[in-house]
């Protein structure tokens, strides 16, 4: 079955599971006592491990990136267009890594999980986590594959903001940081949005505090209106129009409140197939990491100085429809950079699919990907030719 695979394809691929015994202090004061990670690799390690790639994943992301698990599944990884043979993050040149962050619902340790205290999943008792506690987990996965430092680390939006938090937490262990549709941190409209998600969910009559696990119920509605919402979020208007414009589902008004246009219709859908695969409290605390991410603030609110911290050159791409992490927000990544007197590039992708384009293969800017990357795979194998003489 494998035969049936597209030649760029990485084909089937399984899940690992780690356990780390070691405690993990977390930014809000608890320590978890052991936690588990669930990952993919994708390529081979080449043989002095300098060809290893971090992929980061955004709000509703997970460690299936690319590949099936099964010759049957009917669409691969949430990144396949990005990663494989001939694509930008060719796996003929790099060992390309993807875990599942903790606080995830798709395998790591996180509220779905059970509590050693109780013996029941910790439910909303999981401990909130930030983007500098995935980082030092992270940091804890490259330890236990022999992955002194990374190539680079790669991701976007939420992804994105692990990458800039790689170079500045771990400078000697990112060689390159790809940044893509993320931003310094949350604009006050973006929070804005992250708390009414949060409310769908909190004031759902199924949520019971977060322990509806025990009640056997999901609380489906709220998790429904604020993936719908998020979706909006990740859209264009001018993509929304061209693609559903005003659309009657029946060519005609039925006077009722069921979808009637074509754009109810998918968002409806949209959030129907997000609550069968993905956990009330995870989105919970995959918002509140995306609403406290701040490097600048350890640094007197000033994002020079955090960069200033940084060995690892940059590429930041960003996309003129998407409002919700515009380019501005990454110039602002990039003008920091250059006060910092890092090695920084920076592209802006013309694009009409909004938040969402950064997970499609947009020719200019899948060209400005792979060329980036071209490089890092030439440095890679330059670095492997010194090591052998």
């Amino acid at each position: 079955m494998i035969s049936s695979f597209p030649p760029d394809s990485v084909g089937l691929v399984t899940p690992r599971m780690l356990r780390f015994d070691e405690p993990l202090p977390l930014d809000c004061g608890r320590t978890l006592p052991g936690f588990e990670l669930i990952y993919e690799t994708y390529g081979a390690l080449n043989a002095d491990r300098s060809n290893a790639i971090l992929i980061c994943h955004a709000l509703s992301g997970d460690h299936h990136a690319a590949g099936y698990h099964q010759a049957d599944d009917s669409k691969p990884g949430w990144w396949d267009t990005s990663i494989g043979p001939g694509k930008p993050i060719d796996t003929r040149h790099f060992f390309v890594v993807c875990c599942n962050n903790l606080g995830g619902c798709n395998g790591s340790t996180g509220p779905v999980s059970i509590n050693p205290d109780t013996g029941k999943p910790y439910g909303p008792d999981f401990p909130i986590v930030t983007v500098k506690d995935w980082v030092r987990s992270q940091a804890r996965l490259a330890d236990h594959l022999g992955i002194t430092d990374w190539a680079a680390v790669i991701g976007g939006s939420l992804g994105g903001m692990q990458a800039m938090q790689w170079t500045i937490d771990f400078p000697d262990r990112i060689r390159h940081a790809v940044v893509i549709a993320a931003a310094p941190r949350l604009s006050t409209q973006n929070i804005a949005f992250n708390e009414v998600a949060r409310q769908a969910i909190l004031s759902d009559p199924d949520f019971h505090e977060g322990h509806y696990y025990e009640r056997g119920v999901i609380p489906r509605r709220g998790l429904m209106v604020a993936r719908m919402l998020g979706h909006i979020t990740y859209l264009s208007d001018e993509g929304m129009r061209t693609k559903f414009g005003r659309e009657l589902r029946e060519g005609k008004l039925n006077f009722h409140f069921e979808s009637e246009f074509e754009i109810e219709s998918y968002l409806r859908y949209q959030g129907h197939s997000f609550v069968g695969r993905f956990d009330a409290n995870t989105y919970l605390l995959m918002t509140k990491a995306l609403d406290y991410f701040d490097p600048a603030a350890d640094f007197d609110n000033d994002l020079a100085a955090a960069f200033r911290q940084a060995q690892a050159r940059c590429l930041i791409i960003s996309f003129t429809s998407d409002w919700r992490f515009s380019s501005a927000r990454s110039r602002e990544i990039v003008k920091a950079l250059v006060a910092a007197k890092r090695d920084v590039s920076y592209a802006e992708i013309p694009s009409t699919q909004g938040h969402d384009a950064f997970l499609m293969p947009i020719p200019r800017y899948f060209e400005t990907f792979t060329a980036y990357m071209q490089r890092v795979a030439g440095e890679v194998s330059h670095d492997a030719i010194l090591a052998k003489t």
